[in-house]
């Protein structure tokens, strides 16, 4: 597995994302990976080795820029409500970094998905709103909320989200706007929320059990990671 750091811009910013693939092995569909509220971290790099191990090229978006990288709850919420509010300046930074992933040697660009965490789920889904060239999307654990649901109509792939069915950042008047923003749009999209989770819950760095709004579901994750791979053989054939 070949593992490299790469710049890139989108705009007058720079930014600086993971890649992670076999360089032996030709084009493989490739997936962008977009973190938590935390950026570039080594649990979203993991996720990237994890998916070169299944066979794709793996490519972990820098949202925030170079060098930012918050690690107290507070800094995180200032950091990524400065994206949530403008969701234009969101969808130009995952666009900057599906462009440089789409530029790797490994990568195919004609299967191409985008996964994210938490922030990066809502991030994956503004970049489907987008329409972007995007064949599968997923969302773990992501906010569903957008402030353009009519955009929904641009979606061109299809989109898995995976939920905490106990999630109270994600409550259950979101979850119903958006299936009825999917179903206004006829876009192709599953829902699957685990019982007894909550958010947060594949973040293999946070407590089981923890009585928090965010905690590790050993069982949740290991369930959503396989539904990935059902829903990536499904799209990519």
């Amino acid at each position: 597995m070949r593992t490299e750091t790469i710049e890139y811009q989108e705009g007058t910013t720079t930014c600086e994302g993971f890649a992670a693939y076999d360089d032996n092995a030709g084009k493989k569909p490739a997936v962008l990976v977009v973190p938590e509220w935390n950026g570039v971290s080594d649990y979203t790099k993991k996720r990237a080795q994890m998916l070169a191990e299944l066979g794709y090229t793996a490519f972990v978006a820098d949202i925030y820029g170079k060098g930012i990288r918050p690690t107290t709850m507070e800094d995180c919420a200032a950091e990524a409500g400065k994206y949530q509010k403008d969701r234009a300046l969101l969808r130009r930074r995952a666009r900057a970094a599906l462009d440089t992933m789409l530029k790797l040697p490994a990568a195919d660009t004609g299967k191409v998905a985008a996964i994210g965490y938490c922030f990066g789920g809502t991030t994956v889904l503004e970049l489907a709103r987008d329409g972007a060239d995007v064949r599968a999307v997923v969302s773990f654990h992501g906010a569903l909320n957008t402030p353009n649901p009519a955009d929904a109509k641009n979606i061109k792939g299809s989109l898995l989200v995976l939920h905490g069915a106990d999630d109270p950042v994600v409550p259950d008047p979101e979850v119903l706007a958006f299936e009825k923003e999917m179903r206004d749009a006829k876009v192709d999209w599953e829902f699957v929320a685990y019982g007894n989770s909550v958010h947060s819950f594949t973040n293999w760095n946070l407590p089981e059990n923890n009585p928090g709004p965010a905690s590790y579901n050993k069982k949740a994750d290991q369930r959503s990671w396989q539904a990935m791979q059902n829903f990536f053989k499904e799209c990519f054939g």
